[in-house]
């Protein structure tokens, strides 16, 4: 059952995007939109802070791409950390991913890594993989570390708050000479050497709100220190009025037009894969905890099924046994022919007691629309780093 405290971060999450009414949605979103107002001045003091090195950034002597978003939520990161990371590792980097693992429980004992010389190391980030086994649950590695830790082979994954920390590891006990940035706009700490910003083409800009009257995390002008921005979801519809908007913010960084395309579906639980077409004309319950349910849901419409239950959590949400129990009870009872949910929320189901409808996730993968020449330079970028370069001439140094 859901604690007090979760079902006042659902009521909160329905006020902030407005469908919560009454008198004390409207006097939440009064003060809410008051506390956004230091929210503006905290986040631009901070930037300041950091642009003028009064705050430290550290620089690990080695490449860092940043993939990250202006809003909470919802963009389609982890596709896009999921496609860049194996991209690069199919080219030759030794990759490690450094996310700080939203919501992931802290351990009931150490992690124990030996270093070359046999010694303990000491002060370990949480490894959910070090490129070639996985150590850790969805438990404690979070949902969506433990899915990139699944799906990728040969990039390490790294969890914790200090991702200086991470990335010290990464370089110095598993040779990574690329740290991939998960979620890393707003953290300065670490230099970047290149900064991916992601836009959700459906809601670029979240509800338009700074936090936490909105979800965007910082203003529209920080768009400007984006050297590549992909615009994310595109439904494999024209944007160039969005890009058009863009471009006020930033004149000169790579756009890159992608769409999150779903590939195919796999039963939770056996593994058994089914081709989209498996969709078209099921009745299909939908359950998940992800920013936006409604982007999710509108695929799985899209794919010819009809969605007769909606079943939405708060972004993370950890399932209960009860709650699932119910759910597939429920749905059993409406004579549903599956329940369709993401690759994200798959990894945190437990089995229910009576499998009467079967469970499946909606794989997605990365499709480039427009762009793809962008992508392709920023890759070779980053592959040729330690190929002998040319000697410079005279002229060139002059």
């Amino acid at each position: 059952m859901k604690t007090r405290m979760e079902e006042f971060e659902e009521w909160g999450t329905e006020v902030i995007f407005g469908r919560a009414r009454g008198f004390r949605a409207w006097l939440m979103r009064g003060v809410l939109r008051f506390a956004s107002i230091f929210f503006y001045l905290l986040v631009k003091t901070r930037l300041f802070l950091f642009r003028r090195r009064i705050k430290t950034v550290h620089y690990l002597g080695t490449f860092v791409v940043s993939v990250g978003n202006i809003t909470a939520g919802g963009t389609g990161k982890t596709p896009v950390v999921e496609f860049l990371s194996r991209t690069l590792a199919e080219r030759g980097r030794k990759c490690a991913i450094l996310t700080r693992g939203y919501k992931s429980a802290d351990l009931d004992e150490p992690q124990v890594w030996l270093d070359k010389t046999g010694r303990r190391v000491q002060k370990l980030p949480k490894i959910a993989s070090d490129g070639t086994t996985r150590y850790l649950s969805p438990l404690y590695a979070g949902d969506e570390p433990f899915m990139l830790a699944r799906n990728l082979d040969g990039v390490a994954v790294l969890v914790d708050k200090d991702r200086v920390k991470s990335g010290i590891f990464a370089i110095e006990q598993l040779g990574s000479n690329t740290l991939i940035l998960d979620d890393g706009m707003q953290y300065l700490k670490l230099k970047h050497e290149i900064d991916i910003v992601l836009v959700d083409c459906g809601f670029p800009f979240g509800t338009g709100s700074l936090l936490p009257r909105g979800t965007m995390r910082e203003p529209r002008t920080s768009l400007k220190r984006a050297g590549y921005i992909i615009l994310t979801k595109s439904g494999g519809k024209p944007q160039d009025e969005l890009i058009a908007t863009i471009r006020k913010y930033n004149k000169v960084a790579d756009i890159i037009v992608c769409n999150h395309a779903p590939s195919y579906l796999e039963n939770i639980f056996t593994g058994e894969r089914q081709e989209l077409s498996f969709l078209n004309g099921k009745y299909v319950a939908c359950m998940s905890g992800i920013a936006r349910p409604e982007s999710f849901e509108g695929l799985v419409e899209g794919l010819g099924a009809h969605v007769e239950i909606r079943r939405r959590y708060p972004d993370h949400y950890w399932f209960d046994q009860e709650e699932l129990d119910a759910f597939v009870e429920r749905c059993a009872d409406r004579a549903m022919d599956l329940i369709v949910t993401t690759e994200k929320d798959a990894v945190r189901f437990l089995k229910p007691g009576e499998m009467d409808v079967p469970i499946y996730f909606l794989r997605i993968q990365i499709d480039i629309e427009q762009g793809l020449e962008y992508w392709d330079r920023m890759i070779d970028r980053i592959c040729d780093l330690g190929k002998p370069q040319p000697r410079p001439q005279w002229g060139d140094v002059l």
